[in-house]
């Protein structure tokens, strides 16, 4: 996983985050032991923080629901909006914790198992 979503992932990383985001099957609560699997692998942060706001919002069945209920116009605009927000919010959110609580985040996750 460090390879595919660790440090030096880049654009591939935010993608593949996205990918398993929105493919995921199962409610929100399921996404906690992926990310917790994710982190102990050495996948970063934002990666991982991208992953949960994607399984929260982008997934496929909701997308294709959504289209047909409330139109392709309205689906494309609101995946739009998520995907630039969800980016934003996971970029910001790792700048913003010191390398202490983020090694409090990755220590905790070991703990999970």
């Amino acid at each position: 996983m460090v390879k595919y979503m660790g440090e030096g992932s880049g654009f591939l990383g935010v993608i593949l985050a996205f990918f398993i985001g929105s493919a995921a099957a199962g409610p929100l609560y399921g996404a906690f032991p992926v990310a917790g699997v994710l982190l102990r692998k050495g996948s970063k942060l934002s990666n991982v923080l991208i992953m949960l706001g994607a399984w929260s919002t982008t997934k496929i069945p909701q997308l294709l629901f959504e289209a047909s209920a409330l139109g392709v116009p309205f689906t494309a605009l609101r995946l739009a909006l998520d995907i630039a927000g969800i980016a934003v919010i996971a970029y910001f959110t790792e700048k913003l914790l010191t390398k202490e609580e983020k090694t409090t985040i990755y220590e905790k996750s070991h703990l999970m198992s």
